[in-house]
């Protein structure tokens, strides 16, 4: 009998237990569907970028604060996740908790409308706050979403059933860039017959508010698609603790985890490769549209097609990935992303307006007469984010399967808590290794290239991990 069935030949979830039915599963997805695109379309491409080259109006600067942003919300997630993923797996229950930072999440995102261009510092700092607020939110919404995966999806089915979230999140972020793009940035920008006459609603782009709005709409967006996760995925039954009992007991697992490390020693390995590799593509994520917007002057409306092309590539890359995944196994699949995506970094950031592969010069000559990404330069690095945009999400949908593969079922929300934590110690040291960088070298270029080290380092370190469970010891 094959791990993953029971005597009957049914498969079993990847906890061992049976899992939900398809509608369960596949409403699970819906909470990436809802919370992925907040990050697309405001951290990643159009909110942070407009935040640290109109707002902070000083693109080194603005690049510097975004870097100590994260840097802080990852010491607070790295100081409180694992207790909190303790906790929930005392209690039980995971959707109240997933509710509850939604909500958090959402109005806040709705808040980022009032954060207007060349903001006193005072207004900076506020906003600062904001979105450490959402920051941590997020990261709290992603550790009990994925603590779900073990027990709801069948253990064959897993690696496309992640795959799948990841490409649903992508498409709600292509929705949302293609609504942005067509109801508010270009109208009144480029005269093409398809498109409105003015910007929908009155919006104002002297006064940014096509990126402003950018905040609301994934606000109400990911309010809205959480609410299939809340009613057709079934949670784990609730355990009766009080959450001041669940809060003492959880510590002391968190405690006696931590001592037992030698059992878990596997799992270790790979939450510490996990946590230097992944840090590293999130932030080529996170400051690619910031890199490019200084490099290359790009606007929000060349940012916003950029992520919707970069987007519909990882839409698919991510379906394809899990089936990689499910047939080659997680590991397998991410000893050839991760240095993949370590080669192609250096590949960016030695793409300049007059240069490329660091020696070799080229035209900044219009080639055609599209207004956007016009010269050699620009396009080469659009098609090779796109190239990178396949192999991180195919990672980052192995990367949680591995963790559903590799940990222990009845500790399954305190692990995800850590592997969140893994994506949260070098949320504040990538984030600070770029600010620092950027702040000392006075240059993006060496701020963003800075990252290829952490990349390296963890793809390095999967060599040492074993796809194998782990068991709670006696």
């Amino acid at each position: 009998m094959s791990q993953g069935q029971a005597g009957t030949g049914e498969v079993l979830s990847l906890a061992g237990t049976k899992p939900a039915s398809p509608l369960g599963y596949y409403s699970w997805t819906f909470g990436q569907f809802a919370r992925d695109p907040f990050y697309i379309l405001v951290v990643i491409y159009i909110f942070f970028p407009y935040f640290s080259s109109v707002v902070v109006g000083d693109p080194v600067r603005g690049q510097t604060l975004i870097g100590y942003l994260n840097a802080t919300s990852g010491a607070i997630l790295a100081a409180t996740i694992p207790f909190l993923g303790a906790v929930a797996d005392k209690q039980g229950r995971r959707k109240p908790w997933i509710a509850v930072t939604v909500l958090l999440m959402s109005i806040g995102a709705c808040c980022l409308w009032w954060v207007t261009p060349a903001a006193s510092d005072a207004l900076i700092y506020r906003t600062f706050a904001l979105m450490l607020l959402i920051n941590l939110s997020f990261a709290y919404s992603e550790v009990f979403h994925n603590a779900m995966l073990p027990s709801i999806t069948p253990s064959n089915r897993a690696g496309v059933v992640s795959g799948l979230a990841f490409a649903l999140g992508n498409l709600g972020g292509v929705s949302l860039m293609l609504l942005v793009l067509i109801a508010f940035a270009l109208p009144g920008v480029q005269p093409w017959d398809w498109l409105p006459d003015a910007p929908l609603f009155g919006i104002d782009h002297a006064s940014h508010e096509h990126d402003r709005i950018t905040g609301p709409i994934s606000g109400v967006w990911m309010f809205l698609l959480t609410l299939p996760v809340l009613f057709f995925t079934p949670d784990a039954p609730a355990t009766g603790w009080r959450f001041a009992e669940a809060a003492k007991a959880g510590i002391q697992d968190v405690i006696e985890t931590v001592k037992q490390v030698s059992h878990y020693k596997n799992v270790a390995i790979y939450l510490l490769a996990r946590m230097l590799y992944n840090d590293g593509m999130v932030g080529v994520l996170i400051f690619g549209g910031v890199y490019a917007a200084g490099n290359f002057e790009w606007d929000t409306i060349s940012l916003l097609i950029f992520g919707l092309f970069t987007s519909v590539t990882a839409m698919f890359g991510a379906y394809l990935g899990g089936l990689v995944d499910d047939r080659l196994g997680s590991l397998r699949t991410l000893k050839v992303c991760v240095p993949m995506t370590s080669l192609i970094l250096l590949l960016l950031v030695s793409i300049q307006p007059d240069r490329i592969g660091y020696v070799f010069a080229v035209s900044t000559d219009p080639v055609w007469a599209f207004p956007y990404f016009s010269t050699p330069a620009e396009l080469i690095y659009f098609a090779t984010n796109q190239i990178f945009a396949i192999f991180f999400v195919t990672a980052l949908s192995a990367s949680r399967t591995l963790m559903a593969r590799i940990s222990p079922p009845d500790r399954a929300t305190q692990f995800f808590g850590l592997y969140g934590l893994s994506g949260s110690v070098t949320a504040f040291l990538a984030p600070l290794l770029v600010a620092t960088t950027t702040q000392f070298s006075q240059s993006q270029r060496w701020g963003f290239a800075s990252l290829f080290v952490l990349i390296l380092l963890g793809g390095l370190m999967l060599f040492w991990v074993e796809e194998k469970r782990a068991t709670s010891p006696d």
